[in-house]
């Protein structure tokens, strides 16, 4: 596989939806095909280094997915492919950032995967026990749970992770993106 021009994949959904396993297979398939320059942002690690020191309010979460959108936009710009696994709860700053990333990459070089999952699976998977903490009061402002997620309303890929393997929602992102001439066999 050959990589034609930079472009940025965006995960959002809830917390354990899938985002980071989904995000995950999609980086290594790329590398293991030859595109071997693909970087990925997973939310939690971009919070601990890009965006230390914010917090969930409203505001704080928006100034962190511009703050990913920037490093995503110089990424695509530079012909360097990369993987975004954010919640990035509203719509608003997300069709923000693919303004930006489309700006500087062309049209269509900004993929929103929405990985699809109920409020009660991923709740179920939650190994941190994170939707018990926001539930009891613990965690104040949780996605999902008392704080809002606001779903794309037209992804370039939607992924059911209640309904569909990692494998097989993987296959769907690599389908699109060599449909869409980003990456040639």
């Amino acid at each position: 596989m050959a990589l034609q021009r930079g472009f940025t994949i965006w995960f959002t959904g809830l917390s354990g939806a899938g985002k980071t396993t989904l995000s995950n297979i999609v980086h290594h398939r790329l590398q293991s095909e030859g595109v071997t320059n693909v970087e990925v942002l997973d939310g939690d690690v971009v919070r601990t280094h890009l965006s230390k020191g914010l917090g969930f309010t409203r505001e704080d979460r928006d100034t962190n997915i511009r703050r990913i959108g920037w490093v995503a936009q110089l990424l695509t710009k530079n012909n360097v492919p990369n993987i975004v696994a954010a919640i990035s709860p509203y719509r608003n700053v997300r069709n923000e950032v693919r303004k930006m990333i489309e700006h500087v990459g062309g049209p269509g070089s900004f993929i929103e995967v929405f990985a699809d999952c109920s409020v009660d699976i991923c709740e179920k998977r939650d190994v941190k026990g994170l939707y018990a903490k926001a539930r009891s009061g613990e965690i104040k402002q949780f996605t999902g749970v008392n704080d809002p997620y606001e779903p794309p309303h037209n992804p370039e890929v939607r992924v059911d992770t209640s309904q569909c393997t990692p494998e097989a929602g993987a296959d769907m992102i690599i389908d699109h993106i060599r449909s869409k001439g980003f990456v040639k066999l």
